[in-house]
């Protein structure tokens, strides 16, 4: 992490932001240490807890796991809670570059602990943005702090992804405030017991207002209202009626939440009428570039216990010397699967980490040329941290699973834990495919590739100082191989959208996964480059520089050639699924 942070990412675009004013090298290994501490001495040792008891719901409460509460009060006690948060309201203001790595330690130490502190962020961004001035001062101190808990209710029994079929509907009182009802399904602690009070950002339909995404608009709807003294009062028309079964992350209380069962859930609408889709996406998109980060993170966990299984396990022969029972790190495939999965691993906490660099930029820097710049960077970005990330985790922890062999199919290893959690990242906040249909139609087909284009120029200038770098070895010729490749799928995806946009949609996870790949090629040859100018200047650990390096080529030579494979299914085979008939299977 401080290599990334400090030798790569970190740099001239960075400097004199206002988030970055007080941020140097000491406060970032004094921060990335604390955080390391915490996550390995709090939350770690509550993950197994949290995954074998899961949640309980009785009496229309729900209770988390043995050591939640404790670890939450800890967590704000610490100021885990207000990091990143805005200063004007509490926080301490600390920029998303930071932010990352630290919320990555969460998510490798205890996804299902760690899913809830990170929606206060986006929705304290939404609130902050577009609520009146009487409900930013009401709860965004609290939620800030952590006092209050945060959750985005979008999905209901008949709309999951098309948020324009929502039904929940909001009438309006004499008093301004409107009254709920509706049901929400799939709410990430959408009660519990760690906080006082739970804050719902509500999606909901006002009485006459038009069909369609134009209708919805966006409440705070609080578990317990607030009394005119900053006090919480009666208890909201709301409950939990249920919390769902899961195969992963057990920890986490997926709940199903019900509103006006009665008079109706008093809530507050949120900026203007209509326009609670435009609002709730700032949580979304927060949410989104996590859901990356856990993708990265328990990626990271289970590369940790596949190396240390694979250093203590002892089997076989040395396939050159022909030593007995030797480590099966020796054997050639076991090394293989560890380095693919160390270079999944950098790859992908690269890409999270430079697209949170240029959240920073796009937000901060007074060059607005810069500012569009790293803005275009971030919306184009955002689908592939969340969707190439997630998948990442997936593959590493299977090949973690397949590192241990029979003990990763047991529950006692907790490998199976690892991809049971994982799995979901592909699912929620928007499916793999989903965000492929949002980087094609409005990320590359919406702009006509300009965003892209941002992209490509970026990647050209690594491979330009790559070749100053490491002249002798071909990162730099084949990044732009890439980029040349990625222009070329560009073109076909605008071409085509013109009259088969069906047959461009049908290869759009193809495009996400060669974005993935390109995208990891880019920032490994960025990471060779501060290796290698390091490597000369004589700097410290040279083994671990050294290894970059080799890191690179093995991405380039084990991970590219997907790139070719998913051009080809995108440029060749849309038409194929398009044209076969629904009844012939």
């Amino acid at each position: 992490m401080r290599f990334i942070l400090q030798e790569v990412i970190a740099g001239d675009a960075t400097k004199g932001l206002p988030a970055f004013e007080e941020v140097n090298d000491e406060l970032l290994v004094a921060i990335l240490d604390q955080a390391g501490r915490f996550a390995a001495e709090v939350l770690a040792p509550l993950d197994r807890v949290g995954d074998q008891e899961g949640c309980m719901f009785k009496g229309g409460e729900v209770r988390t796991p043995t050591g939640w509460k404790e670890a939450y009060k800890a967590f704000c006690d610490a100021g885990w809670a207000s990091f990143s948060m805005p200063v004007v309201h509490g926080g301490q203001g600390l920029p998303k570059l930071l932010a990352a790595p630290v919320t990555e330690m969460w998510f490798s130490a205890n996804m299902a602990f760690s899913l809830m502190p990170p929606m206060a962020v986006g929705s304290v961004q939404a609130l902050d943005h577009a609520a009146s001035e009487e409900i930013r001062q009401t709860y965004l101190p609290r939620m800030v702090s952590g006092e209050w808990t945060a959750t985005m209710d979008l999905t209901e029994p008949g709309a999951g992804s098309d948020l324009g079929a929502i039904k929940t509907r909001a009438e309006l009182q004499p008093d301004g405030s409107y009254r709920l009802f509706g049901q929400k399904i799939f709410i990430t602690y959408g009660d519990h017991d760690l906080a006082e009070n739970v804050v719902h950002l509500v999606l909901a339909r006002i009485e006459g207002a038009p069909q369609g995404v134009g209708g919805v608009s966006m409440f705070v709807v609080p578990k317990f209202l607030p009394s005119s003294h900053g006090m919480l009062g009666n208890l909201n028309d709301m409950r939990c009626i249920s919390i769902e079964h899961k195969l992963g992350i057990h920890g986490s209380p997926t709940c199903t939440m019900s509103y006006g069962d009665e008079d109706g859930a008093v809530g507050l609408l949120v900026g203007t009428a209509g326009r609670g889709i435009e609002y709730m996406f700032t949580v979304v998109n927060e949410s989104r570039f996590n859901v990356g980060l856990q993708g990265v993170a328990q990626a990271e966990k289970a590369f940790q216990m596949a190396l240390e299984y694979s250093r203590q396990r002892r089997q076989g022969r040395d396939a050159v010397t022909g030593e007995k029972n030797v480590p099966i790190l020796r054997h050639p495939d076991v090394k293989r699967m560890l380095l693919l999965m160390r270079a999944y691993v950098m790859a992908g906490r690269m890409l999270a980490y430079t697209a949170a660099a240029s959240f920073d930029i796009a937000n901060g820097h007074p060059d607005i040329s810069v500012s569009e710049k790293h803005n275009c960077l971030v919306e184009l970005l955002m689908p592939v941290v969340k969707g190439w990330g997630s998948e990442i985790g997936i593959e590493v922890a299977q090949l973690s699973i397949q590192i241990h062999g029979g003990m990763g199919f047991v529950e006692e290893t907790g490998v199976a834990q690892i991809l049971r959690d994982v799995r979901i990242t592909s699912i929620y906040e928007g499916t793999t495919a989903i965000q492929a249909n949002d980087l094609v139609l409005r990320k590359i087909i919406r702009d006509k590739g300009k965003s892209l284009g941002v992209l490509v120029d970026e990647c050209r200038g690594s491979a330009t100082e790559c070749r100053v770098q490491l002249p002798e070895l071909p990162f730099a010729d084949e990044l732009e191989r890439l980029v040349l490749l990625l222009e070329c799928c560009r073109n076909l995806v605008l071409e085509r959208a013109e009259t088969s946009v069906a047959d461009v949609l049908s290869g759009a996870v193809a495009l996400l996964r060669l974005m993935g790949t390109i995208c990891g090629a880019w920032q490994l040859t960025r990471a060779s480059s501060a290796a290698s100018r390091l490597l000369r200047a004589n700097a410290d650990d040279a083994t671990y520089l050294r290894g970059i390096i080799e890191l690179t080529e093995f991405y380039f030579l084990h991970v590219v050639p997907q790139a070719d494979l998913n051009a080809r299914i995108l440029l060749n085979g849309g038409s194929c699924v398009t044209r076969f008939d629904d009844t012939a299977f």
